[in-house]
């Protein structure tokens, strides 16, 4: 007999594909449903569009009481993102206490796809990225694009994901993250301490903020679409 988060994550897989968001997909690699696989592509007008990464999302039976835990496999070089596991450290997935039990599988994507190009540069996991980003936003720029052709990888527990090179890869001149670390590491002074990290998206309605959010995307690209 199935539990309750079954029910729910079948009705979660439903809406996401009722509305077919652009740039996000999901599919179950368990067949309890606790164990999914997603790729996620940037917003357009930003210079994450074009690129996509994989990430594992593991649900409990205490779902949707409790949040999931969500990791890129392809990890980003992104102030919230952890640069050694692909956790994303954002409040709603950290704390229990900001988690809402009106978020669905498509909100936690949609979220997280406007955060590739909206960092929450207060409290950062990923210390290098956030202060490179706002030292020099061109410099962050080349190094997020160069660093995707080479991926940190996430290896524990991988999961299978559906092989499509023109969908899950981008050619991009190929830069060692090894040499990069070396030269900027010196960049962070110290690490982050909080466990629970800043708002990133206040309303519940994950939906419609999201679309609140490529509103401003549109209208403020200078900001996060770096030349």
């Amino acid at each position: 007999m199935h539990c309750r988060a079954y029910f729910l994550l079948e009705r979660d897989f439903q809406e996401l594909k009722e509305n077919n968001f652009k740039g996000i997909t999901a599919f179950p690699v368990s067949e309890d449903l606790m164990e999914w696989g997603a790729n996620i592509e940037g917003l357009q007008n930003t210079f994450w569009h074009g690129l996509f990464f994989q990430l594992t999302i593991h649900f409990t039976s205490q779902y949707n009481f409790v949040p999931p835990v969500v990791k890129f496999i392809t990890i980003p070089f992104h102030p919230n993102v952890d640069q050694n596991t692909g956790r994303v450290c954002i409040d709603f997935l950290d704390d229990p206490e900001k988690w809402n039990t009106n978020y669905t599988l498509s909100s936690i994507l949609l979220a997280l796809q406007v955060m590739l190009s909206n960092p929450v540069l207060e409290n950062p996991v990923n210390l290098e990225a956030a202060r490179m980003l706002i030292k020099d936003e061109s410099l962050y720029k080349q190094i997020v694009l160069r660093l995707f052709s080479q991926p940190i990888q996430w290896r524990e527990n991988s999961l299978e994901f559906p092989k499509d090179p023109h969908k899950l890869t981008r050619s991009i001149k190929a830069v060692s993250f090894n040499d990069y670390y070396k030269t900027w590491s010196g960049i962070a002074t110290s690490k982050a301490t909080e466990y629970y990290r800043s708002s990133l998206l206040e309303d519940p309605n994950f939906i419609g903020e999201y679309y609140k959010q490529k509103k401003v995307e549109l209208k403020h690209t200078k900001e996060w679409n770096l030349k």
